[in-house]
């Protein structure tokens, strides 16, 4: 059932409904945020693999809610690459450059491989068709377009019942007239078209090939679901219900051109995390803060050094693709996680997960041994706290799930035990790639977890990485939901471009100014189309490079294009990252970047747990470093500093205090975890 929360503290919202849903479809639980007159409603249900939707609507149906607006965290497009179950596609391409998917950059993701293996490309050979037409690298026409060919390869398409095209010529960043007459022929014809100079006119063909590809992939199941999604969300004869998609950058954008730019959901729910965690943290005054969501499949990691860092080069199944994206890392490692021995008999666990259908072992339907299942033996997780409101936990299964690689252990209980420690080097690991890896000192940080799991999981792993605290916000299990509800609405244009700046160079840069202007006006164009002209933002970035390196950084600029602020600006990123700048190096604009914003709902993200299973207090036996009697407390009831062992439960979430730990409420419903002796 859901529980109310009555803060949020509404400090306007950015459109004048008062009924907004934030939804994130997660491969185990499906989660909502329910804002309604200032006052908020979370609730979980299991999710429904094969109709994401229908546990939407579901929930919508059992708690009796109307919104007038819809922020959904959508997986259909990770899980369409992953699954391979896109659109049938086709290829268009500049002649010689068919098989540019194919070939790649031939890297060997797994180098020591002795038999490596590799996903076939999304568009099988007979698919991929090859033009007449050449344009050279300073956009002049070489060749003309071969019309007759183009016509001949639709031709072809069309019988073999393909339904999306993907058009990638050469240097069509530059110059796109031919990408753009292939695209309307082919529109003319029915077909749903991405062309690379709309999808991503930058430079790299491969790369471009492959994130266009993706998108034509990826576009009709999207667009599909999206489009089934309303209007099942105003069958009732309400009014239309107004539906927005989280984009992989913790942006949002309107379901139609959600479902024509895929591609740029791949990240969607792990993005919304990461802007309510860090929304959440700088609440509470840490905005040094490393996010940690743990759901029931993944883990995912991002660090925050007073602010959210993207980042453009994505690889989802061994697949490049480019677009702006929440800097994060994900592991698989989820409360479903699979416990499971390899043939040198250690015990592994993940990436494999129970999911929702059948769960774990303790969800009543699944027989293998999970993370959940290890918590449930443990006394962690408790069986009078039904996960989510809904879902009670059944002891006894999950002891027979964790008895069958209990042999090794000596005991259930040390079995158990191995496996949390065996997932928490897993997730451990992935912190530090995030930040000791890239030169940031995590004892300077703040731990921020959350999702269903992740507060089983703070204490352990800021002991393991050395991070001093580890902040649990009010509302952790539905922290995704709450991060896409107060999410901005965002457009993105950008635009290749080769420009070299020399060290001694000053003044504004015109060529540069030309090209903001171009893609500001193309940015504030595409947030019109979703509805937005309003209190529009234009925000400038560029992808910059020192002259010999074959990779950039993605930088914020000032308004101002002049030389040396956006020399300063590269200098200072590139120190940040690296750990030096070469102060008398040219420095190469690659990419122009504009991003419209408009603001989403303005309110405090945090929230006071209400009711639902969450006041009270009792004690209890549960395994630590033995077995210790441990407080359980629900969350409502803790006011004052709890001293571990102790075990804070509430509707959404299960928080662990280990001994010598101590859990101190904060004013905004937040926990802060900390050593005592700190």
């Amino acid at each position: 059932m859901p529980a109310n929360h009555p803060a949020f503290s509404p400090a306007g919202a950015a459109t004048p409904q008062d009924q907004l849903l934030g939804v994130d479809v997660g491969g185990t639980f499906t989660d909502f945020v329910f804002l309604s007159e200032g006052e908020i409603t979370v609730a979980k249900r299991p999710s429904t693999p094969d109709d994401p939707g229908r546990a939407i609507i579901s929930g919508l149906t059992e708690f009796g809610w109307s919104p007038e607006e819809v922020v959904h965290g959508s997986t259909v497009a990770t899980n369409t690459l992953l699954t391979r179950t896109g659109a049938a596609t086709a290829l268009i391409t500049t002649r010689g450059f068919r098989d540019t998917l194919v070939i790649g950059r031939q890297a060997r993701p797994d180098l020591y491989a002795l038999h490596p293996q590799r996903h076939d490309p999304l568009v099988p050979q007979r698919w991929r068709f090859e033009v007449d037409e050449r344009i050279a690298a300073d956009g002049e026409v070489v060749t003309p377009i071969d019309l007759e060919q183009l016509e001949a390869a639709l031709d072809r398409i069309e019988r073999a019942g393909v339904s999306s095209v993907a058009i990638c010529f050469l240097f069509s960043f530059i110059n796109p007239e031919h990408e753009a007459i292939a695209a309307e022929r082919a529109r003319a014809r029915g077909l749903s078209v991405s062309a690379s100079y709309e999808i991503l006119p930058q430079h790299r063909e491969f790369e471009r090939m492959s994130t266009t590809t993706a998108n034509a992939y990826l576009s009709p199941v999207m667009t599909s679901y999206l489009s089934a999604l309303e209007t099942r969300l105003s069958s009732d004869g309400a009014s239309s219900v107004r539906l927005r998609i989280m984009q992989s950058n913790g942006g949002s954008l309107s379901a139609g051109s959600a479902g024509r730019n895929a591609v740029r959901t791949v990240l969607s729910g792990p993005a919304g995390g990461v802007a309510g965690a860090f929304a959440a943290a700088e609440a509470d005054g840490f905005p040094q803060a490393i996010t940690f969501d743990m759901g029931g499949t993944s883990a995912d990691v991002a660090l925050c050094p007073g602010r959210l860092l993207e980042r453009t080069d994505l690889v989802v199944d061994d697949m490049p693709i480019r677009t702006p994206a929440v800097d994060l890392h994900t592991v698989g490692a989820g409360g479903g996680s699979i416990a499971w021995f390899d043939p040198g008999g250690a015990l592994r666990v993940g990436p494999q997960s129970a999911g929702a259908d059948p769960g774990p072992a303790a969800y009543g339907r699944g027989t293998l041994p999970t993370v959940t299942d290890a918590h449930t033996v443990l006394g962690r997780l408790r069986p009078e706290q039904k996960l989510g409101g809904t879902v009670p936990l059944n002891v006894d299964r999950a002891r027979r799930a964790i008895a069958a690689i209990s042999e090794p252990f000596g005991s259930v209980e040390a079995a158990a035990q191995a496996v949390i420690d065996v997932v928490n080097a897993n997730m451990a690991r992935a912190l530090r790639v995030i930040s000791v890896e890239r030169g940031y000192d995590p004892a300077n940080f703040t731990l921020v977890a959350f999702g269903g799991a992740g507060p089983l999981h703070a204490c352990d792993l800021a002991d393991a990485v050395g991070i001093p605290q580890a902040l649990i916000p009010a509302a952790p299990g539905v922290l995704s939901a709450a991060g896409m509800l107060i999410s901005d609405i965002t457009r993105d244009a950008e635009q290749g471009m080769h420009l070299v700046i020399e060290p001694d160079a000053s003044g504004e840069i015109e060529t540069l100014d030309d090209v903001f202007a171009d893609i500001a006006r193309q940015a504030r164009a595409d947030i019109s189309e979703d509805g937005y002209t309003d209190g529009v933002g234009i925000e400038r970035g560029a992808d910059l490079r020192y002259q010999g390196q074959s990779h950039e950084l993605t930088v914020s600029l000032p308004d101002g294009h002049h030389a040396d602020a956006v020399r300063e600006a590269f200098h200072l990123a590139h120190q940040e990252r690296f750990g030096f700048a070469s102060l008398d190096t040219p420095v190469e604009v690659v990419t122009a970047r504009a991003k419209a914003r408009h603001d989403g709902f303005r309110g405090e993200i945090a929230a006071s747990p209400g009711p639902g299973g969450e006041s009270g207090a009792m004690r209890a036996s549960v395994t630590w470093d033995g077995l210790r009697d441990t407080d359980i407390i629900g969350r409502s009831s803790v006011t004052e500093p709890v001293s571990g062992p102790a075990i804070v439960t509430q509707i959404d979430t299960t928080v662990t205090v280990p001994p010598g730990w101590t859990a101190t409420p904060l004013p905004t419903g937040s926990l802060l975890l900390r050593r005592e002796s700190q």
